[in-house]
């Protein structure tokens, strides 16, 4: 038996070998400029290329997902780190938001929050996509131009380069105009493998003309000379201080890492046939931020990018993300002094030229057809993005869209019910040529009744009277609503309470199962005076009430 299990683990390495050395080809480049990006040192977005790798592959689900440093996540990272406090190293403050992060994960995992992912609702991510993606171009433009302005939110750029003179290189230009130009058309012209690969030769044919040119081309910043790499192990600040002022911004990270996670296992899951649990998706992510908080790192996701080169290649084990790790230890160890030769502005140029590949405009043009509210809250979003921070994009879309579904759901929507003539079928008035009845005002609640809109469901009802005036009782086809809480129940007791006063009678048609479990555990016959109605069509009729 162990003899099997050897080869089957030989085989595995043997099968997933080839994509893992692609992706870690290309995830050391990334890493670095990611790293940059984030406003830490170069070696960081390697060390985070390691160790959670590794914690993913023993603890996650999907085999489908290539982890590390991201580009929205470096962004939020730099956000978090411009408001450190003073004489607080990045490095150090880097490991206390990935910890922060990997915990608040893994509680969220253990109490199975994973249904957060609903807070951010499709306006709010694609607008928080859009003004992210803007962001980070924005945020390494100075870079790509040799200008000392820094920021990552487009009025803090603009105040450092009009503090700094609006500075620039020309050499510094020119390899950064020549990485874009080389990138764009590698977009355009090649295909498969090459185009992936695109980005490494380019790296390399800018730091070949940088080596080339020599002091010709004037100052061109370079990643320089990396300390020795070695994987020792590290330890989060303790200082509690620190701790509190980073955990509204590890909170974020935390929720944009699993929603980009789960979009991402989903997304290539449906094409490869693989169900995702979206609780062992949190239970991974968190261990590989933890692992990055004690190797040197920095907060980690999967990249869509690295993910589906992963399954372009046709892996099927999380083990080809070890692998894609155990890679990029042996680059560290092997590969430190040609690494310091990169110059900045052609990282750069892969981080702009990638994400703005990336930008969709579509959801916003489609968003604006159907719901001009939605999609000003999608506006609203990326203009917060861009000219502010993202976790106060993220935490402004989810209040706005609570107060949306508030809005919503606040007044339930009621329709008049009429008989199709010559069927048994029930539609509502105002869109269907139907037969009203004379003594019965027959309603569609469309709504679950909660607490967010039962205290207007007497006023709603009552105001349909007017309708009927012949009714005797009133009768609401409840096959809409999936659930009655507390304040619901309080509602319908209020409601036959005023239509008694009134002189009718409350009738319910098509009560569901569930709900009608509850009603009865509640005790509900002890004040209900009403009839239950298997089917709308015997409730008009007056036909016998159901026994069950």
């Amino acid at each position: 038996m162990q003899l099997q299990g050897v080869r089957a683990a030989c085989g595995t390495i043997r099968r997933e070998l080839p994509a893992a050395a692609v992706v870690a080809v290309l995830l050391v480049p990334q890493s670095l400029a990611y790293a940059l990006l984030a406003g830490l040192p170069a070696q960081v977005g390697l060390y985070a290329s390691v160790l959670p790798l590794l914690a993913y592959a023993l603890f996650g689900a999907s085999p489908l997902l290539g982890f590390g440093p991201a580009a929205v996540l470096a962004l939020m990272i730099a956000q978090a780190l411009a408001q450190l406090p003073p004489g607080v190293a990045p490095q150090a403050a880097a490991l206390v938001l990935a910890a922060q992060v990997g915990l608040a994960l893994l509680l969220a995992a253990w109490l199975r929050l994973h249904a957060l992912a609903a807070l951010l609702s499709a306006p709010v991510l694609q607008g928080f996509e859009i003004g992210a993606a803007l962001s980070i171009a924005l945020s390494q433009l100075p870079v790509l131009l040799g200008s000392p302005a820094r920021g990552a939110d487009l009025i803090t750029v603009l105040q450092s380069a009009a503090a700094t003179g609006w500075q620039i290189q020309p050499g510094t230009v020119l390899i950064g105009a020549l990485a874009v130009l080389a990138l764009l058309a590698a977009r355009r012209w090649l295909r498969g493998l090459a185009a992936k690969l695109a980005p490494l030769v380019v790296l390399l044919g800018c730091t070949a003309l940088l080596l080339t040119a020599g002091p010709g081309l004037g100052p061109v910043a370079q990643i320089g000379t990396l300390p020795p790499l070695s994987f020792s192990a590290t330890l989060p600040l303790l200082d509690l201080q620190l701790w509190r002022a980073l955990l509204p911004s590890a909170l974020s990270i935390a929720l944009v890492a699993f929603v980009s996670n789960l979009v991402v296992a989903q997304s290539l899951g449906r094409r490869a046939g693989l169900a995702v649990d979206p609780r062992a998706e949190m239970r991974g992510l968190g261990a590989a931020n933890l692992a990055a908080a004690f190797s040197g790192g920095m907060p980690v996701a999967a990249s869509f990018s690295r993910s589906v080169l992963l399954a372009d290649a046709g892996v099927r084990s999380r083990w080809a993300g070890a692998l894609v790790g155990l890679l990029i230890a042996a680059a560290l160890l092997l590969l430190a002094e040609p690494l310091a030769l990169l110059p900045k502005a052609a990282l750069a140029a892969t981080i702009i030229v990638a994400v703005l590949s990336g930008l969709k405009l579509a959801p916003l043009r489609q968003a604006w057809r159907y719901s001009r509210t939605e999609a000003l809250l999608m506006l609203s979003v990326a203009a917060v993005a861009l000219c502010r921070d993202v976790g106060e994009a993220i935490a402004l879309g989810v209040i706005v869209s609570v107060a949306l579904l508030l809005q919503r759901t606040a007044r339930p929507h009621v329709a008049l019910l009429g008989r199709v003539p010559g069927t048994e079928h029930y539609r509502h008035a105002e869109r269907y040529a139907v037969e009203l009845r004379d003594d019965v005002l027959g309603l569609r609640i469309d709504e679950s009744l909660l607490f967010t809109n039962a205290g207007n469901l007497a006023e709603v009802v009552l105001a349909q009277l007017p309708l009927c005036p012949g009714a005797r009782r009133v009768l609401l086809q409840m096959t809409p609503v999936n659930t009655i809480d507390l304040s619901g129940l309080q509602a319908l007791q209020d409601l036959q309470q005023a239509l008694a006063a009134r002189g009718l009678g409350l009738d319910l048609a098509e009560v569901k199962g569930p709900v009608l479990d509850r009603l009865r555990a509640s005790g509900w016959e002890q004040w209900f005076d009403g009839r239950l109605y298997l089917s709308i069509h015997q409730g008009m009729e007056g036909g016998p009430p159901d026994a069950g």
